[in-house]
């Protein structure tokens, strides 16, 4: 299945099979317009004589223009393009340069131009002057003019979109929709039966006792995905217990432990074959899989704005409202567990990520560089008091009360201005009564508030 995908997914992100696409669309239509004129032409002519009379001379002088015009649109398409990859890359984070190239909006743009350039040429090509065997395939030429009208407008639509496309708030706001798909995608999903433990109290389990027997990478690089059906069905078939050594998002070297089998004895090779087969491991991360990635090019992103070089606080404060929107929507949500079993048995120990890692992975090196910047601090606070109203697992809220208290420490040693300390002060007073009090304290400190209003009802 990972071979599938991988097969898929590269001409995908690419900027030729699209434009290939469509640049065979345009020679079949090309073709099959031609066979139609050579039918029916005189038809149409006798009919519409001012629509469809152009002569040979006029029209392979429409069609050189048409083709001679749209390949330098094609160069000027392809300037953009690089142009805006150029400035995406150094202005934010050379991460987000897949999703450009991923961009369907481009890569439909550049085939469109290179169709009708070479449509043009094909039936440039039939033209036939004099009296004795003229042919001017009069449909084929009309509707290559409609083409030519149609590249003029998507040229517009495209100087548009690339505008458009490289502002900041439409290129994080691209990455968080696909962070949050990816995690609607993945953790509503159960997998076997998982236990009742948390993510955290499972990994402080010990290991079931046994030899157990490493499989190795066989290319280095990071690991995309992992077909976890195919790792139950294996473990299901095999008796055993597949443990995971790498986790998605690594990166992993060949020849180094990828998995373990719980077995007596070296497993065939056809059974380490086939779970070779279930990790994807390719030269760069991807979202499909990999939630923390979205995260990390937002986080990029925000730590390119805090740099002194560019310091764009307002970059940075949009990149911690969509990361609040990200943790927002797993706050409420199962996380697979890391032990997995079915019918009872034990078949996968899995390495994946915690409700906790994902916190520390969004705000820690934000954190960090944002010394004495106010705004940021402040808005981390106002981010970490939604991300807590949504949850009531106290595991998740002592996760975000600590990011509480570095923030309050961070604040403490960085923030210089008395005035800018006491808004600091008030702000982190009223995050810790509603985040880090314990729920009973909560409770009391609001009964008697709830009791007066109630009192006061007729």
């Amino acid at each position: 299945m990972n071979r599938y995908r991988r097969f898929w997914s590269n001409p995908r992100e690419s900027f030729w099979f699209v434009p290939l696409l469509i640049l065979a669309v345009s020679i079949a239509l090309a073709v099959a317009l031609i066979e139609v004129d050579f039918t029916g032409s005189r038809q149409w002519l006798a009919r519409w004589p001012r629509l469809f009379g152009a002569g040979a001379a006029g029209a392979r002088g429409m069609l050189s223009t048409i083709a001679g015009s749209m390949m330098s649109v094609v160069g000027i398409t392809f300037s953009m393009t690089l142009l805006t990859l150029t400035l995406a890359s150094s202005q934010y984070t050379s991460r987000i340069l897949r999703n450009f190239m991923r961009d369907r909006v481009t890569q439909v743009v550049l085939g469109v131009f290179a169709g009708i350039f070479t449509y043009s040429l094909i039936v440039l090509r039939t033209i036939r002057g004099g009296d004795a065997d003229e042919f001017i395939p009069s449909l084929a030429v009309t509707f290559g003019f409609l083409l030519a009208i149609s590249g003029i407008s998507v040229l517009i639509f495209f100087i548009h979109h690339i505008a458009s496309s490289i502002q900041a708030s439409n290129i994080i706001a691209s990455v968080a929709a696909e962070t949050m798909a990816t995690i609607d995608r993945l953790f509503p999903d159960r997998i076997g039966q998982e236990s009742a433990d948390d993510d955290e109290e499972q990994a402080a389990l010990p290991l079931p006792e046994g030899s157990w027997q490493a499989v190795a990478v066989k290319e280095s690089g990071y690991i995309q995905s992992v077909d976890n059906a195919m790792l139950l069905r294996l473990a299901r078939e095999h008796k055993t217990i597949v443990r995971m050594e790498r986790g998605i998002g690594e990166f992993v070297v060949a020849d180094t432990p990828l998995a373990s089998l719980a077995l007596a004895h070296p497993p065939a090779r056809e059974l380490v074959a086939a779970l070779q087969m279930a990790y994807r491991i390719d030269r760069h991360r991807t979202v499909e899989q990999d939630s923390a990635f979205g995260i990390r090019q937002i986080v990029d992103m925000a730590l390119r704005a805090l740099s002194p070089g560019i310091n764009d606080t307002t970059t940075a404060v949009m990149c911690v409202d969509y990361l609040t929107a990200i943790l927002a929507r797993l706050a409420c949500r199962p996380i697979p567990a890391l032990r997995r079993y079915e019918k009872g048995e034990l078949r996968i120990i899995s390495i994946g990520p915690t409700f906790a890692s994902l916190v520390a992975e969004s705000f820690n090196q934000i954190r960090d560089s944002a010394k004495g910047n106010v705004a940021i601090l402040l808005r981390m606070l106002d981010a970490l008091q939604t991300i807590g109203s949504l949850t009531v697992k106290q595991g998740r809220r002592q996760s975000l009360c600590e990011e509480v208290h570095r923030l309050a420490e961070l604040a403490e040693r960085t923030i210089e201005s008395p005035y800018n300390q006491a808004e600091f002060a008030s702000r982190l007073a009223r995050v810790r009564e509603a985040l880090c009090l314990p729920v009973e304290e909560r409770l009391q400190r609001s009964r008697p508030a709830c009791s007066n209003s109630t009192g006061s009802d007729p």
